[in-house]
């Protein structure tokens, strides 16, 4: 009997200072996780339906990801195609061109309707972060990309003379500024896509000698972390040019899925990601198209002998291009969980060895130097 009235005074106390939360800090500042319903990550789709199934579905809303690689990788291109997906379901985005290297032409055959983008082509880091912030603050941009993590320069190093040494600038930007961003843009729901680019550290024997810029901040504060690479050329026929690469995504962080996982797709020259070309492979891992050898059937029938003259067939026959796609899409919601854009991943996220990190911490310096 005693304990019940404990467990009863228990439950009183925590009423009361649920409620002194509420008053002080504004009503939906504190709630049991019941009364907010289930946990639902929204997702929209990257551009490359293997990179979807690879992220458990998409790339997740009120998110920051980063997308890193080597020069000439895909990076930007495939984040042109995310924005066009957004627009396709009637969001707003913004690119935030540190880089003043947006190409309006290209990101239009990709798909994006660039009369409806938003650009800012920022003088300093400073501003282009401010610009974001104030951005995902209006609640009103669903998608932002910023590129370049490493085009973000401090305003003190423009200021200053070429050559001098400002030691953690650019990590104690990126760490201060994504201390705002990242609350922010969990509250609009927006989107936030940071494209980074890799640098080689002296004197590593052991370990991979690749890091990207801008200090540990951005790895931290990344819900999915995306390594793109180009695995191999795709040759044109005999005296043609070469027709695009072969790009191999992995991911490298996921806290809405499972990580690890790979994806590839086929990026080609002018036309970006193959549209066909991933939903064949895609296809193939949903159980869609079935693969006997080198020829390619669904439900039964043969579509071609070798993926290049498969692609012809689906290019020549919208009408059955259009059934298969429709039917690798069902299954991949059906795999996925997906429900009107939505997924409540059943895996828990992926543990984080993330520890607290310092804006002066070795790395950063020894980046700085």
């Amino acid at each position: 009997m005693k304990g019940d009235g404990s467990a009863e005074a228990k439950k009183k106390a925590l009423a009361r200072v649920l409620d002194e939360i509420d008053s002080n800090f504004g009503a939906g500042a504190i709630m049991r996780l019941g009364e907010a319903g289930k946990a639902k990550v929204a997702t929209f789709p990257s551009g490359a339906m293997t990179l979807d199934i690879a992220l458990g579905g998409g790339l997740p809303r009120g998110r920051i990801v980063e997308i890193y690689g080597p020069e000439s990788s895909g990076k930007t291109t495939l984040a042109l195609h995310a924005m066009a997906e957004m627009q396709k379901l009637g969001g707003t985005v913004a690119m935030i061109d540190a880089e003043h290297a947006f190409d309006p032409e290209y990101s239009q055959r990709l798909g994006l309707n660039v009369d409806d983008v938003i650009v800012c082509q920022p003088e300093t880091g400073e501003m282009a972060l401010e610009v974001v912030d104030t951005l995902v603050r209006s609640s009103a941009v669903d998608l932002i990309c910023v590129d370049s993590v490493a085009a973000l320069v401090p305003r003190s190093e423009i200021e200053g003379e070429i050559g001098m040494v400002q030691v953690g600038a650019h990590a104690r930007l990126m760490s201060q500024a994504l201390r705002k961003i990242n609350v922010n843009a969990a509250k609009a729901g927006t989107t936030i896509i940071f494209l980074n680019q890799l640098r080689s550290k002296v004197g590593v024997i052991y370990g991979s000698p690749e890091v990207t810029t801008g200090g540990n901040a951005l790895k931290y504060y990344s819900s999915v972390r995306l390594d793109i690479r180009r695995k191999e050329v795709i040759k044109g026929k005999a005296g043609e040019d070469d027709t695009g690469v072969r790009c191999k995504v992995k991911v490298a962080k996921n806290k809405v899925a499972p990580p690890y996982k790979i994806a590839e797709f086929d990026m080609l020259f002018g036309r970006g990601v193959s549209r066909d070309g991933c939903m064949l492979d895609a296809g193939e891992q949903v159980g869609t198209i079935e693969r006997k050898g080198a020829y390619y059937y669904f439900n039964g029938e043969k579509l071609g002998q070798g993926r290049e003259k498969t692609l012809s067939f689906l290019d020549e026959n919208p009408e059955m291009k259009a059934t298969i796609e429709t039917d690798v899409r069902a299954r991949l919601a059906e795999k996925m969980g997906l429900l009107n854009g939505t997924i409540a991943p059943k895996a828990t996220e992926a543990e984080d060895d993330d520890e607290e990190f310092f804006d002066d911490d070795e790395d950063v310096i020894a980046e700085a130097r």
